[in-house]
C-alpha cells in the first residue's frame, strides 16, 4: 500500500516547484534530441560508414516511434501512475542513449534511435500530466507552464546549440551520452520529491485494437511525409503510406466511440478548446521545425558558419522563448483568454518568419537574421505556455495522460510533416530556379557555384515563405478555435472543472 499525505486534500504540494525542476529537466531532455543529433549525423555518418540511402533512418527511427506510440504512452501513464511511467521512461531513455553512444555500427545506431523514441514516447506525456495534476492554482499553473513552454519551444535550439559544441570539440558519440547525466539527475529527483495524486488513475483494460490501429495510422503517416521527401508525392509507396494512415486513423475512430474503455476518449480532442490547441500547436511546430532545418544549412553552408556558431546564432531566440514564457504568457495568462495570447503569438512569429524568408547571399546576421529569430522566438513562447497549460486544464484526472499525449502527438506529428513538406518543396524551388537559370551556369566553374548557392537560397526562401503562411493559418486557427475565458474566472464559475483539477491524497 503506498503510503499517503494526511495534510487536507486541498492544500498544495509543498514540493511541488522543486517537482517542477525534475519535470523540466526530463522534457529538456527529450526535446533537445529532437535537434541534437541533427549536427552530429556527418560526423556519425562517416564514423560508422553509414550510407546517404539510411542516414535518415537516424532521424526517422526515432520519429516514428516516438509519434507512433506517443498516445500508447500516455495511456499507461494513467494506468501504472504518471510518476512510475515517468522514472521508467526515463531509465530507458538513458540505456538506449548509451547503446547509441555505444554504436559500433548502423543497425546499432538505428536500433538506438528508435528504442530511445519508444521510451521517450512513455516520458513526455507522463511529464506533461504530472505537471498538470501538480500545479492547479490558476496563477501558479500559469509560472509552471510558462517554464514548461519555454523549455518546450527553445529546447530544440539549445540542442543546436549543444550539438555543435559537442560535435566540434569532443565527438558525435558524445550527443547520445549527455542524455545519461540528465536522466539520472532527474530519476533520482523523481524518486524524492515527485508525488502525484492517489486517484485519478485509470484502472480500465488496455483497448489492444485502439493502440495497434492509432500506433500503425500515426507510424504510416509520418513515414508517408518522410516517403514523400525522398521518392516524391505522387509514387505510389507515397500514396500508398497516406490512404493506410486515413483508412487506420478513421478504422481507430470508430474503434474509439465503440468500446466501454477507449483508448483515446473522444471528449479529450472534441472539446473546442483542447482540439483548436492541438491543431494550432501542430500547425505552428510544422512551420518551426521547418525554420530550424533550412537556417542551420544556410547559416553553414551559405554564410560559412561554424558547427558552433550557428549553435549560438539561435541563442537570441531561446532568450526570446524564454522571455515570452515567463514574462509575457504566464504574466498575462491569468488576466486575458488563452486566445488573446496564442493568435498574437503566432502572429509575431510570423512576423519573424516573414523577415527571415528574405535571406540572400550576403545577409547580415544583426539587421535581419537577429531580429527575426528574436521575433520568432517571443511569439512563440507567447503562445506555447497558454497552450500546454490549456491542453491539460479541466481534463478529467483519469485522461491526464492521454490528453498530455495529444500534446506531444501534435508536435511530434507536425514536426515530421514540417520536414518533409518544407524540405520538399525547398528542393523542388531550387531545381526549377536551376533550371531556368542553366545557361548562365555553363559560363564557367565560378559562376556555376554562385548559382549552386543562389539556387539553395531561393529554396529556402520558398520554404520559408510557405512557414509564414502556416504560422498566419495557426493564428487564425487559435482565435477561430479557443475560446475558453481566463484560467482564474473559470474557476470561479465552472465548479466542475475545479473538481477535476483538485488534487487529492498524494502518494509518495
Amino acid at each position: 500500500m503506498p503510503q499517503t499525505d494526511a495534510r487536507p486534500a486541498t492544500l498544495p504540494d509543498p514540493r511541488r516547484w522543486k517537482t517542477l525542476i525534475f519535470i523540466g529537466l526530463a522534457q529538456l531532455m527529450v526535446v533537445l534530441d529532437a535537434t541534437i543529433v541533427n549536427i552530429a549525423l556527418p560526423s556519425a555518418q562517416r564514423d560508422l560508414g553509414i550510407s546517404d540511402g539510411n542516414r535518415q533512418w537516424v532521424i526517422t527511427a526515432y520519429a516514428l516511434a516516438f509519434g507512433g506510440l506517443l498516445l500508447f504512452g500516455g495511456r499507461i501513464a494513467d494506468l501504472w501512475g504518471r510518476k512510475r511511467t515517468f522514472i521508467v521512461g526515463l531509465t530507458g531513455f538513458a540505456l538506449a542513449s548509451a547503446l547509441g553512444g555505444a554504436a559500433a555500427n548502423t543497425a546499432m545506431l538505428l536500433g538506438a534511435r528508435a528504442l530511445q523514441g519508444v521510451f521517450g514516447a512513455l516520458l513526455a506525456p507522463a511529464a506533461l500530466s504530472l505537471l498538470a495534476v501538480t500545479f492547479t492554482e490558476a496563477r501558479e499553473r500559469a509560472k509552471a507552464f510558462g517554464i514548461y513552454g519555454a523549455i518546450a519551444g527553445g529546447g530544440g535550439a539549445i540542442g543546436l546549440i549543444l550539438g555543435g559544441l559537442l560535435t566540434e570539440y569532443m565527438n558525435w558519440r558524445w550527443t547520445f551520452f549527455v542524455n545519461i547525466p540528465f536522466a539520472i539527475v532527474a530519476a533520482a529527483g523523481a524518486v524524492l520529491v515527485i508525488r502525484e495524486p492517489a486517484e485519478g488513475r485509470n484502472r480500465n483494460r488496455l483497448d489492444v485494437p485502439g493502440v495497434l490501429l492509432v500506433t500503425a495510422g500515426l507510424v504510416s503517416l509520418v513515414y508517408g511525409f518522410t516517403r514523400a521527401e525522398s521518392d516524391g508525392w505522387s509514387s505510389g509507396s507515397t500514396v500508398g503510406l497516406f490512404v493506410a494512415a486515413a483508412v487506420l486513423l478513421s478504422a481507430f475512430v470508430v474503434v474509439e466511440r465503440r468500446v466501454k474503455a477507449p483508448l483515446l476518449p473522444l471528449r479529450v480532442v472534441l472539446d473546442r478548446n483542447r482540439g483548436g490547441v492541438y491543431l494550432s500547436l501542430g500547425m505552428a511546430v510544422i512551420g518551426m521545425f521547418g525554420l530550424f532545418l533550412f537556417l542551420t544549412y544556410y547559416l553553414q553552408i551559405v554564410l560559412g558558419y561554424s558547427p558552433v556558431l550557428t549553435g549560438v546564432a539561435f541563442l537570441p531566440m531561446v532568450a526570446g522563448m524564454i522571455t515570452g514564457s515567463t514574462q509575457i504568457g504566464a504574466r498575462l495568462m491569468t488576466r486575458v483568454p488563452a486566445r488573446y495570447l496564442m493568435a498574437p503569438g503566432f502572429l509575431v512569429a510570423s512576423t519573424g518568419m516573414f523577415l527571415l524568408a528574405h535571406i540572400g547571399l550576403d545577409t547580415s546576421y544583426p539587421a535581419l537574421i537577429l531580429p527575426g529569430l528574436v521575433l520568432m522566438g517571443l511569439g512563440m513562447g507567447t503562445a506555447f505556455m497558454p497552450a500546454m497549460s490549456l491542453a491539460t486544464h479541466g481534463v478529467q484526472p483519469r485522461d491526464a495522460g492521454v490528453a498530455s499525449a495529444m500534446v506531444n502527438t501534435s508536435q511530434q506529428v507536425g514536426g515530421a510533416i514540417g520536414t518533409a513538406l518544407l524540405n520538399t518543396i525547398a528542393a523542388s524551388a531550387t531545381t526549377g530556379w536551376l533550371t531556368s537559370h542553366a545557361t548562365a551556369a555553363a559560363a564557367s566553374p565560378e559562376a556555376a557555384k554562385a548559382l549552386q548557392f543562389q539556387g539553395m537560397v531561393h529554396g529556402f526562401s520558398t520554404a520559408i515563405w510557405v512557414s509564414f503562411g502556416i504560422l498566419v493559418a495557426a493564428a487564425v486557427a487559435a482565435f477561430t478555435f479557443v475560446n475558453a475565458g481566463r484560467p482564474s474566472a473559470a474557476a470561479g464559475s465552472d465548479t466542475g472543472a475545479a473538481k477535476e483539477n483538485e488534487v487529492p491524497v498524494l502518494v509518495h
